[in-house]
């Protein structure tokens, strides 16, 4: 059989749309993500807390109150204490920091014994999951161990009026591999429908797009 120039033209243009639907698979993955429970079956640990900028901390000095203070963290990433200046906080744990704090008050006191306790939580990026576009208040919330995304939405208010939620997408950096993910999520499902399959897990760092409907 004897094929023409323009039915060669469709077959080539069929082709090229297998293609660009397979790339547009790869880019925004369709169930990607396994669902979540509302309620986890056990409580468990999220990653250690990170310092992060406007973070409230409590530094406790054993038997030195006049070393000890409240202090917040600065947008530098840096605190300052009696007799301590400019010391590093973003980035550490709050048992990193206490150890640096050790080290440093060491130079004046004999075997300080320091704590740190975080009282206002705002972490880093890379600690928050953040949720812009057609909601009611975008928002960029501290990550909460076993998160999922109904307790994400619930934080920001649920979809606006004009919300596309079913074509919304979660951007998720895989650490191990150095590589940005997209996955697609179904939000109308999960708060319109009540469909339970659409809860997916969160991670700290997710980013949740929702985009308006175009009519």
């Amino acid at each position: 059989m004897r094929f023409g120039n323009g039915s060669r033209g469709l077959a080539a243009m069929t082709v090229a749309s297998v293609m660009l639907a397979g790339c547009a698979q790869d880019k925004a993955r369709p169930g990607g993500l396994p669902s979540a429970a509302f309620v986890a079956k056990a409580e468990q640990p999220g990653e250690q807390y990170v310092i992060g900028p406007l973070d409230s901390l409590q530094i406790f000095v054993w038997r030195n109150p006049e070393l000890s203070a409240k202090v917040q963290v600065r947008p530098d990433g840096r605190i300052t204490t009696p007799l301590v200046n400019d010391m590093s906080a973003v980035g550490k744990t709050p048992a990193q920091l206490a150890d640096d704090m050790k080290a440093a008050l060491g130079e004046y006191i004999k075997d300080p014994i320091v704590s740190v306790i975080v009282e206002n939580f705002s972490g880093t990026y890379s600690q928050q999951v953040r949720i812009v576009g057609a909601t009611e208040k975008p928002a960029s919330l501290p990550y909460r161990a076993n998160m999922t995304l109904l307790d994400a939405m619930i934080a920001v208010g649920g979809l606006s009026q004009y919300a596309a939620g079913n074509r919304a997408r979660l951007i998720r950096y895989d650490r191990a591999t150095g590589k940005q993910h997209e996955y697609q999520l179904k939000i109308n499902r999960l708060l319109k429908s009540g469909d339970p399959t659409a809860n997916v897990k969160l991670e700290p760092g997710d980013v949740i797009i929702i985009p308006e409907s175009m009519f």
